[in-house]
């Protein structure tokens, strides 16, 4: 059935549960594919369903729509190293991963949707035996040449099997970012459980989507993210492999992350669970009307957003964006704003110079190309990268300008 569920586009069943009790609350309508930049503004895209729905058994919300994985991970955009809050915080995850562990260097770190290998460097660092898993070919290409042991696939079962015959047990596995992309949820987790040594750790790192509810972050919404996961429907999609969670701490990417600790033999449960138990009980965040209100709030913000862009052009500035990103795709798409609002877009990123966004059609291009047009407004799209973009905007393009930051919550205009 899981199987059937994946191939047919429409999900009928819950990617956790298998639940058919999925209810409808969040139409986008069709969208493009957010990562699928355009070599030139007169093509057109596909567009496929992009519309949420809850399971009113294990309470994850989720897309209602699969595209096929191949199509969204065998060639990818974003590349983690470009990013300097990610390589900071590539610190701060390596030491809190190794005070849960309970032995040093014994077994090897395993790390799934690897990327560019920046979250493994530390652990090279320290000594440690690595392994990076990913599917994307250009991004493993990229990562060998820096040095980072990785190898092309996609994660599961089948792969966990392989690994395992070759290689052992792992000591240590992570997947930072990517449960959420996965279509098959259940032998993903299954993969996990498969690979990880008996006293070792699983750490999932997922954007909360209690965060997500709470400040309103409907442009962490595109193809690529099938589930939201608050702690809730995590433990029971881990609980079901065998996996017991007993910690969890915060993560300052993508607008606000969970990391979840978890292994196969229980371990005392950490106040944190506990919190987040609690609180997600008394403020009822998985419950159907929270997600109903947070529709509601999304559609008064596009229009917010909206109203607040067209007056910034209307004073006749010179209106650029910073950050195309993947969840800028939404945020655009959804509000239908084009060249005609926001004129460019940089980004540091060199894969997507001289491309065009999906959908919108606005050209790409590098920081120090755009800036030279001394823009009198950014709107900074990667807005959860605001105070590195800020600091970059001051102090290496000099910029005196203003600043239009879209989340979280209400849209503000501030002068730099």
């Amino acid at each position: 059935m899981v199987l059937q569920r994946i191939h047919m586009a429409n999900v009928i069943s819950c990617r956790v549960c298998g639940n058919r009790g999925l209810r409808p609350f969040f139409k986008i309508g069709k969208q493009p594919l957010a990562n699928a930049l355009l070599k030139s503004s007169t093509w057109k895209e596909p567009r496929y369903p992009l519309n949420l729905v809850w399971c009113e058994n294990c309470k994850l919300v989720q897309l209602d729509y699969t595209v096929n994985p191949k199509t969204l991970f065998s060639r990818y955009v974003w590349v983690t190293g470009t990013s300097k809050t990610a390589k900071d915080f590539s610190e701060i995850f390596y030491k809190r991963l190794i005070n849960r562990t309970k032995r040093a260097k014994s077994g090897y770190v395993l790390e799934v949707a690897s990327n560019d290998g920046t979250f493994l460097k530390p652990f090279i660092n320290n000594g440690f035996e690595v392994l990076g898993i990913d599917p994307a070919k250009n991004i493993v290409d990229m990562a060998m040449r820096n040095g980072i042991p990785t190898k092309c696939a996609f994660w599961g079962e089948k792969t966990a099997k392989r690994l395992l015959n070759k290689n052992g047990p792992a000591h240590i596995i992570f997947a930072r970012n990517v449960i959420a992309h996965v279509a098959d949820t259940l032998d993903f987790a299954k993969g996990l459980a498969l690979a990880i040594d008996d006293d070792g750790v699983v750490a999932i790192e997922p954007h909360y989507a209690g965060v997500i509810q709470k400040e309103c972050q409907y442009d962490s919404i595109y193809h690529e993210h099938l589930c939201y996961f608050t702690l809730k429907p995590l433990e029971y999609l881990l609980h079901s492999v065998g996996l017991h969670v007993f910690d969890i701490t915060e993560s300052p990417i993508s607008g606000g992350t969970i990391v979840v600790y978890a292994s196969k033999k229980k371990r005392k449960i950490s106040s944190m669970i506990k919190k987040y138990r609690n609180d997600e009980t008394k403020h009822k965040i998985n419950s159907f009307a929270a997600w109903e209100k947070f529709a509601e709030t999304a559609r008064e913000h596009r229009k917010k957003f909206l109203k607040l862009l067209e007056n910034v052009n209307a004073s006749k500035k010179t209106v650029v964006g910073w950050g195309a990103s993947a969840r800028s795709s939404t945020l655009l798409n959804f509000s239908n704003i084009g060249p005609e609002l926001i004129s460019q877009i940089a980004d540091k990123n060199p894969l997507k110079h001289d491309l065009y966004t999906a959908g919108t059609h606005i050209h790409i291009d590098s920081p120090e190309n755009i800036m030279r047009r001394q823009p009198k407004c950014v709107v900074i799209l990667g807005w959860n990268f605001t105070r590195e973009i800020s600091a970059e905007l001051k102090k290496k393009c000099n910029y005196k300008g203003d600043i239009l930051i879209p989340l979280p919550g209400t849209p503000k205009l501030k002068n730099i």
